[in-house]
């Protein structure tokens, strides 16, 4: 499992650490325009590239978000006595997990309470909630040009990823391109459970929920989801909506979107 990190001298000043996990068919890139910021504001950032994911091994079994909790887990004991030798004392440790990886969060954090302090899920799925509108994606990988992949990329940016068109812009493009080339994980399906709804009220440290005010998962129902997490989610202790962004809120409306995660930390 490959972890990318910054800030490192933040730790001599008892910075927090921020444990970043990514959405689906992604990598640690889904926070490419949140980690600078992060750093400046004194964090320890760790990113992770999940199992099957950007240069991470795929997991020993399963397919899915719930392969992920044991190597996640052992990894992280792994991490925090050895290669980023991170105080077990540090200050505090918050998991923020976006779309996917929130998912994985959730669930890691459901098991294994002792793992970090504090979790911020942002477009998570696995709520069991399906909006009316579909989101039709294209497949890309039996295109026979690169302008025809970038077709369906932009496609699927629009869809699913992006609520403003003007900001698809180059670096979209290309982080997009690099992360969906390395997702030996398609098979994915519990999204659309509520998976993550049911790990809710086992989640021992303050739970925090970002969505983009234009998500895609969940057109026309976010009040729906709103009243979910109020209702299952003992330890919440923030909802917040970035106005005008969609589901890859952190990249659309990166600004607004520091802005309601400081809150959380």
């Amino acid at each position: 499992m490959v972890w990318h990190e910054w800030g490192r001298e933040c730790l001599d000043q008892g910075a927090s650490t921020l444990v970043l996990l990514h959405g689906g068919s992604g990598s640690w890139m889904h926070w490419i325009r949140n980690i600078a910021p992060l750093v400046a504001d004194g964090f320890h950032v760790l990113a992770v590239d999940l199992p099957g994911f950007g240069d991470s091994a795929l997991p020993e079994q399963g397919i899915d978000v719930d392969a992920l909790i044991e190597p996640l887990h052992a990894a992280w004991q792994a991490t925090v006595q050895g290669a980023f030798q991170l105080p077990r004392s540090s200050k505090q440790v918050s998991f923020i997990g976006f779309s996917f990886g929130g998912m994985a969060a959730a669930l890691w954090l459901a098991a294994y309470p002792q793992d970090a302090t504090n979790l911020v899920l942002v477009g998570s799925p696995g709520l069991g909630i399906q909006s009316p509108h579909r989101v039709p994606l294209k497949g890309w990988r039996h295109l026979a040009t690169e302008d025809l992949q970038d077709q369906a990329h932009r496609h699927n940016l629009l869809t699913l990823m992006l609520h403003d068109e003007r900001k698809l812009d180059d670096l979209a493009m290309s982080v997009h391109r690099l992360n969906v080339a390395r997702d030996r994980m398609p098979r994915r399906r519990l999204s659309s459970t509520p998976i993550v709804a049911n790990a809710l009220p086992r989640i021992e440290c303050p739970v925090h929920v970002i969505y983009g005010e234009w998500d895609a998962l969940y057109q026309a129902c976010m009040s729906e989801v709103e009243k979910l997490f109020k209702n299952t989610t003992p330890r919440l202790a923030s909802w917040q909506l970035v106005e005008g962004a969609g589901h890859w809120v952190q990249f659309e409306a990166a600004e607004a979107f520091q802005l309601a995660l400081k809150k959380t930390l």
